[in-house]
């Protein structure tokens, strides 16, 4: 039987600890620039008609899928949310309409991680595991809105416990905001990237597209040599520790989650960097789960921002309706131990059926992200 063991590392090639540590680094961020320029490339489609999407909508479903496409264009339930929040405070959408739009929001912005995770499909282990950590992402909040929708029509709680918050803070003056400078690392970095490649694509619908294809590509090279890096950088007795310290408590998870993306301002960063640390082994899917359940509770903070900006009462409540209704669906499914990894257990039989037929991830994020919503937008807005 042929020796499978890994030979021992040459002393001579073999990189330092610390040079390795700051490859990873500068990959990470190279990585986290290629995500914004995916994201560019995909708003350069929609910017146009983002805001009129938003507008006059009635239907609930109808909402939802405006709130989902809408997220998917832009890329960032940050910016779909703050759209919202300024749509509601100048009197074009009430609170109602928008609700089901801030839950769509939640659910379109998971497709960053899932495209993320597409960048591993040559590798079938690999491939198993991110699609797994990006699909868990889309099954709970899928369940989130399956009970929480239905449940606010009804009985309006979420609103009306909104509207009791937004009465007792706003009795002073309301107004603030801060920039993350990671974010404006990262937005620097994409600049620069952007200004290169501009001149050869010119404007418009080929900018978009040269964006896209920029994008993808310094994704799949910066995933493949931050896994490899990261399996020869963190041993094994490091990767028990941290999945040790993980598993002892979710509410460790969720608050990771919460700093991290308030900290770069933008749930998709976080669940992205997620995708190759499971990937690579370095960390369970199960204990990457209260991490992502964190990360959409942290980025509500844009929208309260963006609402304490606008000063409008009505603006304020759509965004405590956010920040409720991601509260609310961790209460809800993360307590009880019997349906706590429901969306994991359901995402890990999607990466295994994935695994063997590719395509069927392709299908989808398509079929999940555009091709429903566009059909219910069609036929009921």
């Amino acid at each position: 039987m042929a020796d499978t063991t890994s030979p021992e590392p040459d002393s001579r090639t073999e990189i330092p600890v610390l040079l390795r540590a700051a490859l990873i680094v500068g990959l990470l961020y190279l990585f986290l620039a290629a995500v914004r320029l995916l994201e560019g490339g995909i708003k350069g489609f929609g910017s146009d008609f983002t805001d009129a999407l938003f507008e006059g909508v009635s239907n609930p479903l109808a909402g939802l899928a405006v709130g989902v496409l809408g997220t998917v264009l832009v890329q960032s339930s940050s910016v779909s949310t703050t759209t919202i929040v300024g749509l509601v405070a100048s009197g074009l959408l009430d609170v109602q309409s928008a609700v089901p739009m801030i839950m769509g929001a939640n659910i379109g912005t998971t497709v960053t991680n899932t495209l993320v995770s597409l960048a591993h499909m040559r590798r079938s282990a690999e491939f198993k595991l991110a699609f797994t950590a990006a699909t868990m992402h889309d099954f709970f909040n899928l369940m989130a809105v399956a009970i929480l929708l239905p449940l606010e029509l009804t009985t309006r709680f979420l609103s009306k416990t909104a509207e009791a918050i937004t009465e007792a803070v706003s009795g002073g003056g309301v107004g603030g905001s801060f920039d993350s400078p990671i974010k404006g690392a990262v937005k620097w970095l994409a600049g620069r990237i952007e200004a290169l490649i501009e001149p050869i694509a010119g404007d418009g619908n080929a900018f978009a597209v040269a964006l896209l294809v920029v994008g993808m590509a310094l994704i799949f090279m910066t995933l493949t040599l931050i896994t490899k890096n990261m399996r020869l950088l963190v041993a094994r007795r490091i990767e028990q520790s941290l999945n040790a310290a993980l598993a002892k408590s979710g509410l460790i998870g969720i608050a990771t989650g919460m700093i991290v993306t308030i900290a770069v301002q933008s749930s998709s960063i976080t669940t992205s960097i997620l995708i190759p640390l499971v990937a690579s082994g370095i960390l369970v899917v199960r204990n990457a789960y209260p991490i992502t359940l964190g990360a959409n509770v942290g980025t509500t903070i844009t929208a309260l921002l963006a609402a304490l900006g606008t000063g409008e009462v009505d603006g304020l409540t759509i965004a405590f309706v956010h920040s409720l209704f991601n509260i609310a669906g961790i209460a809800l499914l993360y307590p009880w131990a019997k349906i706590r990894y429901i969306p994991v257990q359901m995402a890990e039989r999607l990466a295994e059926v994935a695994v063997g037929r590719r395509w069927l991830a392709l299908a989808y994020t398509g079929t999940m992200f555009v091709l429903i919503p566009i059909i219910l937008i069609a036929l009921l807005r």
